[in-house]
């Protein structure tokens, strides 16, 4: 199954520092392979279970990301961290 998403960033820091540990963590909690994509700047996917290819897209407040997930619980990764983000990343 594959699910995706987009989504604009509304953090003040953007998908930076704690932010990202936040999302990585959620990203990580699901059995999916889960790609993040920063459609602003047009970034190569980037793999959401890794703080370094988080951070490597340079994700700033205002950009429009893009989430894609595979595998069997690929809704409820998305779902899950679409809701993050709008949530301004405080932990659940």
């Amino acid at each position: 199954m594959v699910a995706s998403c987009e989504v604009e960033v509304a953090n003040s820091s953007g998908l930076h520092c704690r932010p990202a540990v936040v999302f990585v963590n959620k990203a990580a909690s699901f059995k999916s392979k889960i790609v993040i994509e920063n459609l602003t700047k047009k970034t190569p996917q980037a793999n959401a279970k890794s703080p370094i290819s988080v951070l490597s897209i340079a994700v700033d407040t205002g950009n429009k990301i893009r989430i894609t997930a595979t595998g069997e619980d690929a809704e409820a990764a998305v779902a899950g961290l679409k809701e993050t983000i709008e949530n301004d990343f405080i932990q659940m």
